[in-house]
């Protein structure tokens, strides 16, 4: 299952504006070789792993981040940017945690955006940063919904930033006719990924964390010191944290990996438009996303292009299969946007468990996960990294917090789990034609 993931998420990269978009070469880390100690070990160099690597060097712990790949080759350079407060499905957690843990749990929400921008301006990484989101609704089924999770939002959940859009209101901000009704949310916005994630790749080295690159994880043998091993190397340890997201390798108990599945999306970058056109696009520059169940997300570009994402599927298919019905999305939404070249295709694996809440947990007292973003990973993952550091220093709170969230397994085994999600899926894909 890993190679193959693996193999199919290197053909969805390689034709990546932001592979192709990032003007400095990436560090080159070492590959692990012999044995070292330190007092935490980070399996993943993504937005998660690296956050965790940040927070637990604030608190004076040694570090070792380990990637199978390199920083940013997985969902965290890959996604759509858009950098949000709240969750994937508020209900699920407000169901679970109660008025005041879901209170307590959006406030962890909003730090994690205000995460993003201060480090930002701490370690000066250029990432074209837009303050700004619009959530839009594209038909009257989906305006009481709107207005509903806004209404939840601003009463119950202390987040009373929010502003309600009209239908002029909306197409004001939005030039598309699509658009019924929408949400502006101020804090909320959107970056460059993959120079947010290799900025905090180059912050965690200057902060003393070491990251090894191309070194993947094969086993951790369990214990009060842990000891977590590589083909050519192993690191002994206090405490192990995996941030792995869509890909954990087999490294996690089978349980645990059995609560999330890897889910493809894609993006599309047009040529460059010019300010003009891309301002009568999005005036105002902020990341959109309608909320049906298969969303489709976009943005405008530092350089003036329209991104446009969505078109989630289980299967893994390249992008350029999927080109000409991802452009005939963006099209649909911008008319005016006809026979504008595409001139960038790619996509990725993100994970997502079965309710789309955040999976945060324990194997053991001294080996923790972080897990299962479901599309809001950009921020989350932030306060993930702080609220495990807390929690290795024995300060439990807002990690027990997420940890008391259920979850349930995807049914049968990794063989059986893209196709019974494909069926979901498919259900779900015919339930929003109506």
């Amino acid at each position: 299952m890993k190679l193959d993931l693996d193999a199919q998420a290197d053909v969805l990269a390689r034709h990546s504006y932001y592979e192709a978009s990032v003007t400095r070469p990436a560090a080159d880390d070492p590959v692990l070789e012999g044995a070292l100690d330190a007092d935490v070990c980070v399996i993943g160099a993504g937005f998660a792993g690296l956050s965790v690597a940040l927070e637990c060097r604030t608190r004076g712990l040694s570090v070792v981040v380990l990637d199978a790949h390199r920083p940013g080759w997985g969902a965290s350079g890959r996604n759509g940017g858009q950098t949000l407060v709240g969750f994937a499905k508020d209900e699920v957690l407000e169901q679970q945690l109660g008025p005041q843990g879901m209170r307590a749990a959006w406030a962890l929400s909003i730090q994690g955006v205000e995460l993003v921008k201060e480090r930002i301006a701490r370690y000066g990484i250029d990432c074209d940063f837009t303050s700004g989101y619009v959530t839009v609704a594209t038909k009257p089924k989906r305006v009481p919904s709107l207005r509903s999770w806004m209404d939840a939002a601003s009463a119950r959940w202390g987040y009373d930033k929010l502003e309600w859009l009209d239908t002029d209101a909306t197409r004001a901000r939005v030039n598309s006719q699509r658009y019924l009704a929408g949400v502006y949310d101020p804090l909320s916005g959107h970056l460059h990924p993959l120079k947010y994630c290799l900025g905090l790749a180059d912050a965690a080295r200057k902060e003393g964390a070491q990251l090894y690159a191309h070194s993947r994880v094969t086993s951790v043998v369990r214990g009060a010191r842990p000891v977590v091993k590589t083909a050519r190397g192993e690191v002994r340890c206090r405490f192990v944290v995996s941030c792995c997201n869509a890909a954990p390798g087999g490294v996690l108990p089978a349980p645990v990996e059995a609560r999330i599945a890897p889910i493809a999306s894609y993006i599309i970058a047009t040529a460059p438009l010019g300010r003009a056109r891309a301002d009568a696009l999005i005036p105002g520059r902020a990341a959109i996303c309608d909320n049906n169940f298969f969303l489709d997300y976009f943005r405008l570009s530092a350089d003036d292009r329209l991104l446009f994402g969505g078109r989630a599927d289980s299967t893994g298919a390249a992008p350029a299969q999927l080109t000409e019905v991802m452009k005939a999305r963006m099209t649909g939404v911008f008319p005016q946007l006809e026979g504008v070249q595409v001139e960038y295709a790619w996509g990725g694996f993100v994970d997502v468990t079965r309710n789309r809440a955040p999976d945060f947990g324990a194997v053991d007292p001294n080996w923790f996960y972080v897990q299962g973003f479901s599309g809001h990973g950009v921020a989350l993952t932030g306060i993930a990294g702080r609220v495990v550091s807390q929690a290795i220093a024995g300060e439990r709170a807002a990690f027990d917090l997420f940890a008391q969230l259920r979850h349930a397994r995807f049914p049968l085994g990794p063989a059986w789990r893209r196709p019974a999600l494909e069926i979901g899926m498919f259900y779900h894909r015919i339930m929003e034609m109506f």
